[in-house]
């Protein structure tokens, strides 16, 4: 089977890094790549670039929860060498979605289930997570619900 494309980029970008000796790029890339591999070999597939978006996102999410957590324990060297590595992912995701687009997303997605309580927030963040995984934080887009449904 044929590797992502995002993989494909992934492993372009590790060898340009590596070229450029940039070895802070390097490092964060070859993590990324470490990661999709982990999952390849005990899952025994190829993964596609649903699934490696799935990774970036989740790894993305990790680093953000660690620049907080590293910046409210006064360590700012490590929250920085994580914000850096952030930065490289980024890279690599699709463009973010604006305000607006999150908003028209939600609402077209209560609309399709017919949404009327927080007891439907389920279904509508069925909808939404595969059109704005990697495109938004999700723990933003499931408050913006609450708050539509609630």
């Amino acid at each position: 089977m044929a590797d992502s494309a995002l993989k494909i980029r992934l492993t372009e970008a590790m060898k340009s890094a590596m070229r450029a000796q940039a070895k802070e790029r390097l490092s964060a890339i070859r993590m990324v790549l470490a990661d999709i591999k982990r999952i390849e070999v005990d899952e025994r597939i190829d993964l596609d670039d649903a699934r490696v978006l799935v990774i970036l996102d989740k790894i993305a999410k990790q680093r953000r929860d660690s620049i907080s957590q590293f910046r409210g324990a006064g360590r700012n060297d490590l929250a920085d060498k994580e914000a850096f590595e952030l930065t490289v992912v980024e890279e690599f995701l699709p463009q973010q979605l604006s305000e607006a687009e999150i908003t028209a997303l939600i609402d077209q997605s209560i609309a399709a289930v017919g949404a009327t309580g927080p007891t439907d927030m389920g279904k509508v963040m069925a909808l939404v997570k595969p059109a704005a995984q990697g495109r938004v934080d999700m723990a933003a887009v499931s408050k913006l619900i609450k708050a539509r449904l609630g």
